[in-house]
C-alpha cells in the first residue's frame, strides 16, 4: 500500500462535472494528484476481510434481536417487532460501506459499518473508474460497483415506480440519488424523485404519498431510520405497506453500540477491534464514540487519559456512547487514509478512500482513487 503523486488531467474538473459531481472542488473534495496503489494480495485481504465482516454483523443482528439487545442500541421499543419481521423476512438491502482502517501489512480492521444511507457512491462507481482509465489503463481497481448496484435492482420486486427522497437543500445528497436513480433505470425499473419535504401521509389510503399525491408503494431515501424512529412521522411506517430501501432492519447495524456486541461475541477476532458500552479502565487509548453519529461529528480520541484528537462538534451523544480501542491509522505525508469496503446485495464490490490531516474521517476528507 502506497500513496504516490499522480498525473492530473487538464480537464478533470468538467469530466467530473460531466457524470453528475459537482460538488469536486469543495475544501479540494477530489484529489487526484495523488493516488493509493496496492498489491493484488492487499484487495483479496480487504475483500475477504469485506465478506467476513458483513457475515459477522448478520450473525449481530440476529443475536441482538433474539436477546433484546435493541434496547443496548437504544432503538425505540415500538419498533423492535417490526425490525424482527424485516430482517427474518430477509427485506431487500441494496448496499452498504464498511470504513476499515489498514495499513497494507496487518489484517483490516473495522472502524463502523454505514449500513443505512452511505454516500460516495458516485465518486467510488463512476468518478474513480474514470480516472483509472485516464491515467493507469493498465492497470486495475477494485471497482465493481456500478455493475452490482445495477444487477442487484433488478432482484427487487416490481411495487410500482420506486421513489428516491433526498433532502432538498443537500447537494451531496442529491448527487447520490441521481446516481442510485440512474442505476435502477438501467435496471429497467421505473423511478420518482421527491424531496423528503415533500412525502406526505394520506390517511384515506393508509399511504406515504408524493407531492402528486401518488401513493409511495417503494421507497429509497437517504435519510437515517433512528431519526425516523424519533418523528411523529415515523409511526406510520407500521401501516404504510411501503417497502424501503435501505430496509428498517439495518438501522441495527447503523448504531455504533453494534461494535461493542460484535466484540462480545467474536472477542479478539482480528478484523474487529475491542469495543464497550462503558469505558474499562485498562483501554488507555481509545475513540470515544456517539452510538448515532453522522460524518465524524463528535467523535474524540484519547491516550493514556488526554484527549488527543476531537472531530468537529456536531448534535450526537445524547444516546450515549461505546469506546473502541484505537488503531493506529498509516500516515503518508501528514495524511491519514481510511478505506471505505462497499458491499452489495451482500457481496463486497470495492473501495473508496477518504484521507484527512487528522485520523477522523468528516464529510469534506479529500476522496483519493486508487489502483492497484
Amino acid at each position: 500500500m502506497k500513496r504516490l503523486a499522480s498525473a492530473v488531467r487538464p480537464d478533470f474538473g468538467k469530466k467530473l462535472e460531466s457524470i453528475g459531481l459537482s460538488f469536486w472542488e469543495w475544501d479540494s473534495y477530489w484529489k487526484e494528484d495523488v493516488c493509493y496503489r496496492f498489491t493484488a494480495a492487499q484487495i483479496d485481504d480487504l475483500e475477504a476481510a469485506t465478506a467476513e465482516l458483513h457475515r459477522l454483523c448478520l450473525q449481530a443482528v440476529k443475536y441482538a434481536i433474539e436477546h433484546d439487545r435493541l434496547f443496548d442500541l437504544k432503538i425505540p421499543e415500538a419498533f423492535h417487532p417490526l425490525i424482527k419481521s424485516s430482517f427474518f423476512a430477509d427485506d431487500f438491502s441494496l448496499y452498504g460501506r464498511f470504513d476499515l482502517a489498514y495499513d497494507g501489512i496487518n489484517p483490516p480492521k473495522m472502524l463502523e459499518y454505514n449500513a443505512d444511507t452511505p454516500t460516495s457512491i458516485l465518486e467510488s462507481a463512476v468518478a474513480q473508474w474514470y480516472w483509472l482509465e485516464d491515467v493507469f489503463a493498465e492497470d486495475d481497481q477494485f471497482n465493481s460497483l456500478h455493475e452490482k448496484l445495477v444487477a442487484r435492482w433488478k432482484a427487487l420486486p416490481d411495487d410500482g415506480p420506486i421513489h428516491f427522497a433526498s433532502i432538498s437543500n443537500n447537494e451531496e445528497d442529491w448527487v447520490a440519488i441521481a446516481y442510485l436513480m440512474d442505476t435502477a433505470m438501467q435496471a429497467g425499473k421505473q423511478v420518482e424523485h421527491v424531496s423528503l419535504e415533500d412525502i406526505g401521509w394520506d390517511d384515506s389510503k393508509a399511504q406515504f404519498v408524493d407531492k402528486l399525491d401518488k401513493s409511495i408503494k417503494c421507497l429509497f431515501k437517504l435519510y437515517p431510520w433512528e431519526w425516523m424512529m424519533r418523528e411523529p412521522f415515523g409511526e406510520h411506517v407500521f401501516d404504510s405497506g411501503t417497502r424501503f430501501v435501505e430496509p428498517i432492519w439495518k438501522s441495527v447495524l447503523s448504531c455504533k453500540g453494534m461494535l461493542a456486541i460484535l466484540w462480545e461475541l467474536f472477542p479478539n477476532h482480528p478484523n474487529l477491534l475491542e469495543t464497550y458500552f462503558e469505558h474499562p479502565h485498562d483501554l488507555t487509548a481509545f475513540a470515544k464514540k456517539p452510538l448515532f453519529s453522522r460524518e465524524g461529528a463528535d467523535i474524540e480520541f484519547y491516550e493514556d487519559g488526554q484527549l488527543t484528537c476531537r472531530s468537529s462538534q456536531g448534535v450526537y451523544g445524547a444516546e450515549g456512547y461505546v469506546y473502541q480501542a484505537l488503531f493506529s491509522l498509516p500516515c503518508f505525508h501528514g495524511m491519514y487514509p481510511v478505506i471505505g469496503s462497499w458491499v452489495v446485495g451482500g457481496e463486497p464490490a470495492g473501495i473508496c478512500i477518504r484521507e484527512d490531516v487528522t485520523p477522523i474521517t468528516t464529510n469534506m476528507s479529500h476522496f483519493v482513487p486508487h489502483v492497484f
